[in-house]
């Protein structure tokens, strides 16, 4: 029997806690295979609070993203682990999923992510891109669910 391999690990992250632990599962897998890891972070800008009259900028949703991959890529470079980085913008499911096609072979990442009323108003991220990416997603519970 042939079992599949990975070359190349896809971990979108939001910053949340519950990625946080994803991120644990990502880097044990891209360990296990000698597989790339792709850390991304897609800004959110169909994001209801966002433009002229909300408190919340694209830029600073970009700055937000820009830590959270650094300090992500460091910890994967810290355990040896070979890193590529993206931010990206628009809608995180479709996004990832662009991303995914032309860079991935494997998707992980948090059952659930940020949480209130846009989550339940958008739907889940997560549950978009395991209905819909060419490539296998690995789910991670997070913390409290």
């Amino acid at each position: 029997m042939n079992y599949p391999t990975y070359d190349d690990v896809l971990f979108p992250t939001d910053g949340s806690e519950n990625a946080s632990v994803a991120f644990d599962h990502a880097l044990s897998l891209a360990k296990a295979y000698g597989a790339r890891l792709h850390v991304l972070y897609v800004v959110n800008t169909t994001y209801a609070d966002l433009g002229a009259t909300g408190t919340t900028t694209i830029g600073s949703l970009r700055e937000r993203g820009e830590g959270v991959v650094r300090e992500t890529e460091e910890r994967a470079g810290a355990a040896g682990i070979e890193v590529r980085t993206q931010i990206g913008e628009g809608d995180p499911y479709r996004g990832i999923l662009a991303y995914a096609e032309e860079n991935a072979d494997l998707i992980v990442m948090a059952t659930r992510g940020r949480s209130g009323l846009d989550r339940y108003i958008l739907g889940s991220v997560t549950e978009k891109v395991v209905r819909t990416a060419d490539v296998p997603v690995f789910t991670v519970r997070g913390t409290g669910e």
